[in-house]
């Protein structure tokens, strides 16, 4: 069993109503812990072998400000994240078609930045298209888990 840690961005609670459905799925194969608020120092990067990311995009693109915090933690103490594999769920309004889903997509150079390797593709949720992201995400991990 691979343990995953499922990382939530959120600020109107859709990411996390996803990272719930991720983490659901994932536990009948996988150990799994849910980090809300995500920290640096709590996660251990240097322990760390798989991460889900679940995360929305607010205002111009920006970031949640729930996991500004770690974003900046990561930047300012570039680990070499190189052993670990992740996922990204990036969720948005595709009627905001410059900034559709910025926050995912800075999360994920971010993370490519400091050597982590994703696996498959991005997912991205559309607000306008996709009523019921859970369900597409429940879809979408189950996928994604077969390539780990």
């Amino acid at each position: 069993m691979t343990d995953i840690a499922i990382l939530v961005g959120t600020e109107s609670g859709n990411a996390q109503m996803v990272a719930d459905a991720l983490q659901e799925v994932m536990e009948e194969t996988h150990d799994v812990s849910l980090h809300e608020e995500p920290d640096y120092d709590e996660l251990d990067f240097t322990h760390r072998d798989v991460l889900i990311i679940s995360c929305s995009t607010h205002g111009d693109g920006e970031l949640p400000d729930n996991i500004i915090p770690l974003c900046d933690a990561l930047k300012e103490q570039k680990p070499d994240l190189s052993h670990i594999r992740y996922g990204i769920v990036a969720l948005g309004d595709q009627t905001y078609h410059q900034t559709f889903c910025q926050a995912g997509k800075d999360i994920d150079a971010l993370l490519a930045s400091l050597g982590a390797v994703r696996v498959g593709e991005r997912f991205e949720v559309d607000a306008c298209t996709q009523p019921l992201p859970d369900e597409d995400a429940r879809d979408w991990v189950r996928e994604w888990s077969a390539q780990l």
